[in-house]
């Protein structure tokens, strides 16, 4: 079996334009984003191995964040994470598949994490 590497960042909060009801357009919708990218590892990681050998994992938080288009209102966070997946696919081709986990903070009552998942494999 292949060797695999996960980089991850997990349970970030930050606002985007989504959601489909009245009371949702037109306004920044907080969301919590975990974004776990799998890449094929270097053969060994040695204590001087440079950060050219794996992917910044900043580059996993910034597709999450900063590249996502401020003016465009998302109606699904499905389509959040179809477009951070698609940022980190084409960003490196290193990255084999890309997993995002969006919680919509602003609909929860009583603590409940709803949300979805969406796992993007390069083509």
């Amino acid at each position: 079996m292949a060797d695999s590497l996960f980089l991850e960042v997990a349970d970030f909060e930050t606002d985007v334009l989504t959601g489909i009801y009245s009371e949702e357009t037109g306004k920044p919708q907080p969301l919590r984003i975990s974004v776990t990218a799998r890449l094929s590892p270097a053969d060994r990681y040695l204590p001087d191995t440079p950060l050219a050998a794996s992917k910044n994992y900043m580059d996993l938080k910034f597709a999450a964040t900063e590249a996502l288009p401020k003016d465009v209102h998302f109606k699904l966070i499905e389509a959040v994470a179809d477009h951070i997946c698609e940022t980190l696919l084409l960003q490196d081709a290193r990255v084999e598949a890309v997993t995002v986990k969006i919680v919509k903070l602003a609909i929860s009552e009583n603590g409940e994490k709803i949300g979805m998942t969406l796992t993007r494999e390069r083509r």
